[in-house]
């Protein structure tokens, strides 16, 4: 751990950072603890500003630059080694981004009008694509469960296939933004049924390295041959290696009748293209970001860890789903006693932290928050110190004027 300092203050402030720089913008206040876009407030591996520091100083020429086999293997290896999940250089292509890989992947394969499938709560971006595309989003939502997480409610999602047959469902593996790690059989009944009615299954798998507290992650397409068939595994090291804004972006279809068209299509409109500072650093977080990958979990795990037992101890109101993968995590505010409408608000303007808004992810993200731990600690003690001290002020004045909330 010491050899990296994930206590150390960055100020992001005046870089063009979404996650600073657009507060005044989506909350009203520039002077907020920005806890909300997911990207960690870490500086990356230094082996990757080492790399492209010295690419740019040794050669300085920026033209058009190929992708390269040493790039493709980092992947590969990468994913054997971490994931027991192979694929060849055949089955691979790479988008600039997640979201961008599901825009193209929907053009393709559906027409407008068509229904996809998602699971509500869920990264709210799968719906706005899928809809400003003209499709039709379909909730098969989660079922939260008594030990305080969530469960897929396979029953209802064989019936929405049967009844309103889908072209597409998006899979979020690991969840987010609950943070769940599916297990395996979750994840073949879901192949088999996305086989049964020949639904393709978008995996969204950006998350998959960043497993918490011994949890290992289940490619999707792994699990049997139904899912090998049916998937479309979509991953990156944005999340990983807090590299999202390189826009790296790789994608897996094992199946040639799906693959085939498809990549052929992203070819030639040159969909496939990436840049100099997104191949190098992908390839050299893969090759030599594994020591800093595990020094920052075990410090996420330890934000967690301590978020966790600040909510228990000082915030009762506010329940913490604690995730089993990912920097986020899932806070049930409906302990407050505030209609939705002011979640979002108290959390602004009391508390003084920037959060996501439970209901960007679906009906059933009503009175929760989505609060980012990637963060150096004392970052997070001031924040969860700000709310302490605004939910005190909330309770005392309910109590004062006779009720809660």
């Amino acid at each position: 751990m010491t050899q990296f300092n994930f206590d150390k203050l960055i100020n992001r402030r005046g870089t063009n950072c979404k996650k600073t720089d657009l507060l005044a913008q989506r909350y009203g206040k520039s002077d907020l603890i920005p806890l909300w876009i997911a990207d960690m407030d870490f500086a990356v591996s230094p082996e990757i500003t080492e790399a492209l520091v010295r690419r740019f100083a040794e050669n300085p020429i920026y033209g058009y630059t190929a992708t390269y086999d040493s790039f493709w293997q980092s992947i590969i290896d990468w994913q054997r080694r971490r994931n027991n999940f192979e694929f060849t250089r055949e089955e691979m292509t790479c988008i600039q981004g997640g979201v961008t890989a599901l825009g193209m992947i929907l053009n393709y394969f559906t027409l407008p009008g068509d229904r996809v499938v998602i699971q509500f709560p869920v990264y709210y971006d799968f719906k706005e694509v899928i809809e400003g595309n003209r499709r039709v989003a379909v909730s098969n939502d989660l079922i939260r469960t008594d030990d305080n997480t969530y469960r897929m409610d396979l029953d209802g999602l064989e019936q929405i296939m049967k009844e309103q047959r889908p072209k597409l469902m998006v899979v979020s593996n690991p969840q987010n933004p609950i943070g769940i790690v599916w297990d395996v059989e979750t994840l073949r009944r879901l192949a088999e049924l996305a086989r049964r009615y020949n639904v393709i299954l978008f995996s969204d798998e950006v998350f998959s390295d960043l497993m918490l507290f011994g949890h290992k992650h289940i490619p999707l397409a792994t699990v049997s041959d139904d899912a090998r068939m049916m998937t479309i595994t979509c991953g990156s090291p944005g999340k990983t290696f807090n590299i999202a804004g390189f826009k790296s972006t790789w994608l897996v279809i094992n199946n040639p009748d799906l693959r085939k068209g498809f990549y052929r299509w992203v070819e030639v409109n040159e969909l496939d293209t990436s840049n100099i500072t997104t191949l190098l650093a992908t390839e050299t977080a893969y090759r030599y970001g594994e020591p800093w990958l595990e020094a920052c979990v075990a410090y996420v795990e330890d934000n967690v860890r301590f978020a966790e037992q600040y909510f228990r101890e000082h915030i009762p109101a506010i329940i913490p789903i604690v995730p089993q993968s990912t920097f986020l995590m899932w806070l049930d505010c409906r302990g407050l006693g505030l209609p939705h409408d002011r979640v979002k608000d108290f959390f602004t303007h009391s508390a003084g932290i920037a959060i996501n808004d439970g209901a960007i992810y679906g009906e059933p993200g009503y009175g929760h928050v989505r609060l980012n731990l990637g963060s150096p600690r004392s970052v997070l003690e001031k924040a969860l110190e700000q709310l302490k001290t605004a939910v005190d002020e909330h309770i005392s004045r309910g109590k004062r004027n006779g009720c809660h909330g």
